[in-house]
């Protein structure tokens, strides 16, 4: 009986970052110059590791990954927000909404599966140099990278299946730029709770076990500099895995912050503004910080 009185979404109204006609001209300029070069850059680190064979390594080969995921990940949010900003009525439909939050949730935790096994590969080179060959081999890579993705595909399923089966009445204003967890259980009409819980319980597990693996292969890699008796032998050792440590620290700083809670009522400025931080800006950091820090990367980029 109390289905009747709900009224099915079709599509969803988003208020986006500004309702300031000039200001909304503005992010679109800063947003577009900032989604090319995240293209290009990215494209580009796909291209050098591709063509230069001294680059055909396990650890440029997982970088090559990581770009391209970083493309398809800012893809799913940044074109919608783009022509959101230009248009008078700022909507997605409730299916493409689905499709959104799937793909930025699969494309997310797949991006933390990555980032670790790039850390263990950084920690078989440096901790077990002489191992190394026989540990990672193509096999060992396809493996890990290959895992990794297909991780990352089912891990979107679950609260993606939990969300889309919230009911949201006849409000479909989403205090947001594209279809994030938080606005939407704010949205729902439902009772959020059991979806909120498993929610929280998957962040926990993805975020939490990656960062960790992450964490504990760079506190060996770090034990194992220190070894090292001279300052010089440190410094070179250490700038080969420095730039991957800078990218893992801003990626789970935010992904920590945001995902990482029982209960989701961040106020919704904030909750755009980090938001804007790792779909926006973090894929564009990811060739910035590879390409200025790596002596071999750039010694092929000027080939």
């Amino acid at each position: 009986q109390e289905m009747t009185n709900l009224t099915a979404v079709l599509e969803f109204r988003l208020l986006g970052l500004s309702s300031n006609p000039h200001c909304q001209i503005l992010l679109f300029t800063v947003f577009l110059v900032i989604y090319i070069l995240t293209i290009l850059g990215n494209i580009t680190i796909i291209s050098v590791v591709t063509l230069e064979p001294r680059l055909h390594s396990p650890m440029y080969k997982f970088l090559k990954n990581l770009s391209f995921l970083e493309v398809c990940y800012t893809t799913t949010i940044v074109p919608k927000m783009l022509a959101n900003l230009l248009a008078k009525r700022k909507s997605i439909s409730f299916s493409g909404c689905m499709a959104q939050l799937y793909y930025f949730i699969s494309l997310g935790a797949t991006e933390c599966y990555l980032l670790a096994v790039m850390a263990y590969d950084r920690y078989l080179a440096i901790c077990e140099p002489l191992h190394y060959g026989v540990a990672m081999t193509a096999e060992s890579y396809t493996r890990l990278a290959v895992g990794s993705w297909v991780t990352g595909v089912f891990t979107g399923f679950l609260p993606c299946l939990m969300v889309s089966r919230l009911h949201f009445c006849s409000c479909n204003l989403i205090d947001h730029f594209f279809c994030d967890i938080s606005p939407l259980l704010k949205l729902s009409c439902s009772d959020t709770t059991v979806t909120e819980t498993v929610i929280f319980i998957v962040s926990l597990l993805v975020l939490s076990s990656c960062f960790l693996l992450t964490l504990v292969s760079y506190l060996l890699i770090i034990l194992s500099i220190l070894k090292i008796p001279s300052a010089s032998g440190k410094r070179i050792t250490f700038s080969t895995c420095s730039s991957h440590l800078v990218v893992v620290t801003i990626y789970y700083g935010t992904m920590i912050s945001m995902y990482v809670r029982p209960t989701y009522n961040l106020s919704s400025e904030l909750n755009k503004a980090v938001s804007v931080l790792y779909t926006v800006v973090t894929p564009l950091l990811n060739p910035v910080i590879y390409s200025l820090r790596n002596k071999a990367f750039k010694k092929a980029l000027e080939k």
